[in-house]
């Protein structure tokens, strides 16, 4: 999945496909996960929200499944 870089303290990159409704994280640290059912509006409001860190933490962390993948 392709990621663009992000402006945050914690997140290096994010990336979504539409299609699966699946959003691509990845942390500074390195670490990779893919959180599942994520919707269009959800993912809009992520990228445009000042704190992309605590919209993660919390609406969506909690809220949808996920996997670590990398």
């Amino acid at each position: 999945m392709q990621r663009e870089f992000v402006s945050s303290s914690n997140l290096v990159s994010v990336g979504y496909d539409e299609p699966s409704q699946t959003l691509e994280v990845e942390f500074k640290d390195g670490a990779v996960y893919q959180y599942y059912n994520v919707g269009q509006n959800i993912y809009d409001a992520f990228m445009s929200s000042s704190s992309k860190g605590q919209f993660l933490a919390y609406q969506i962390k909690n809220a949808f499944p996920y996997s670590k993948v990398g």
